[in-house]
């Protein structure tokens, strides 16, 4: 059997695998009568956050355009194409692919979010003090608190809510405009990650990744959730720290170092989760072969998280009060024997069913830039296993996945020839149909 033919049968396998975890996430609920605590049981579709709500709406049209040309000529373009031409028309299709999905709900499917009082934006424009903020965020994450922070608040370091304290300074904060800068910000993400495979000597391989990273499911998702923001700050990140353990000089490397540590040490006082991030770094460096900026960059996200704390939040005080608040609500009756594989069912809705194949090869031998996806896919990918092992995710994931799924998607780039269209068509089916059935709540 030719390497090909070996790479098409891991692919089936894993694709098969993929989609019996996945419809088992769904439908074993159901056909059991499983309370499994989504919050949404009775009209709801676990393993997302969300309900069945069939609809169609004004972006409807655009998003079908996008896919049909996408899935038509995409690759040919990506190939062809000058890399700055490659990067422009990812970031702008990107943008379109996002805020077409978002349409689909009409201006609702922009806005909602925005006026969820458990989210950022509405606790935003009460807070008009930071530093006191900061001083008695802690305080305020237990429920016991007679002022206790909302869900989203209490769930994450006060980086996450200070960006949209930023966004109503500057006069962004209104429900819609606050959406479209989350919109803006998340379309890059594609862009950060060919930025960081280019400065890993990947040429090819980041061009047939990009129709992928730009007409993702995950789009439905990164549409005004919060958790796009971390994953553009987590792309820019890694992009910068690979630009800098490649920098032909140490100013470069240590400025470029700079900036990764200032974007990565946002990261981890956004959410609790995003030391994870760690492991994609350290495979950035190991690709790069050079381990320069690992002080630099480690120095500078440190000096983020002990400025927090100077100001009055420290991030390791406030982690064991949240896993109290945590295992105290909502965690205390969602059942882990079904959320530890049950997560991997919404990973595989935000990410696209074709991810089981994408990984499944990953794990063949590889040289050159397939060793360097595959290495990225890999960490992402442990990322996420150590995440779903520590019972601090228990549903609501497909929105929390946002950070590790660009570069989970990167697997995709190593599928045969003959896998490549016909799979992009079904990542662009999966999020028509996410979108188009299903009420997501981010």
């Amino acid at each position: 059997m030719t390497a090909q033919g070996r790479a098409a049968r891991a692919a089936a396998v894993g694709l098969a695998v993929a989609a019996v975890v996945l419809l088992a996430s769904f439908l074993v609920p159901v056909l059991t009568g499983w309370d499994v605590d989504a919050r949404s049981d009775m009209l709801g579709a676990p393993p997302t956050h969300g309900y069945w709500q069939a609809k169609v709406g004004v972006g409807t049209a655009p998003a079908l355009v996008l896919a049909a040309a996408g899935v038509w000529r995409a690759e040919a373009w990506a190939l062809a194409w000058s890399w700055r031409r490659v990067l422009l028309t990812s970031y702008v299709a990107g943008l379109a692919w996002i805020l077409a999905l978002a349409l689909v709900d009409g201006t609702s499917g922009l806005t909602r979010v925005m006026t969820n009082h458990h989210e950022y934006l509405v606790s935003a424009r009460e807070i008009t003090d930071v530093p006191a903020m900061l001083r008695e965020y802690v305080d305020r994450i237990p429920r016991s608190h007679p002022e206790n922070w909302p869900t989203h608040l209490a769930g994450h370091p006060p980086g996450a809510v200070l960006f949209f304290v930023g966004l109503v300074a500057v006069g962004l904060g209104g429900d819609l405009a606050a959406a479209l800068v989350v919109c803006a910000v998340a379309a890059s993400i594609p862009v950060a990650v060919l930025l960081a495979l280019r400065a890993l000597g990947v040429d090819r391989g980041a061009r047939l990744a990009a129709p992928f990273l730009v007409l993702s499911p995950a789009a439905v998702y990164l549409g005004v959730s919060g958790d796009a923001v971390f994953a553009a700050l987590a792309a820019w990140g890694l992009a910068a720290l690979a630009a800098s353990a490649t920098a032909r000089s140490t100013r470069a490397m240590v400025g470029r170092g700079v900036a990764a540590g200032l974007l990565l040490g946002w990261c981890v006082m956004s959410s609790y989760g995003l030391p994870l991030l760690g492991l994609l770094a350290l495979a950035v460096l190991w690709l790069a072969r050079s381990w320069r900026p690992l002080p630099v960059a480690a120095l500078t996200a440190l000096a983020v998280v002990l400025a927090f704390a100077a100001l009055g939040f420290a991030w390791w005080e406030a982690y064991p009060v949240l896993v109290d608040r945590y295992w105290d609500g909502i965690a205390a009756t969602r059942p882990a024997s079904y959320w530890v594989w049950g997560n991997i069912g919404a990973l595989l809705v935000s990410a696209g069913p074709l991810l089981g194949a994408g990984l499944a090869v990953t794990l063949r031998r590889h040289e050159g830039e397939p060793r360097v996806l595959g290495a990225l896919a890999l960490a992402a990918a442990g990322a996420v296993v150590l995440a779903d092992l520590s019972g601090m995710s228990k549903a609501e994931v497909e929105r929390i996945w946002l950070p590790f799924v660009p570069w989970l998607t990167l697997s995709l780039a190593l599928l045969p020839d003959s896998w490549r269209r016909w799979g992009l068509a079904l990542q662009v089916t999966s999020a028509l149909l996410v979108q188009h059935l299903l009420y997501t709540s981010w």
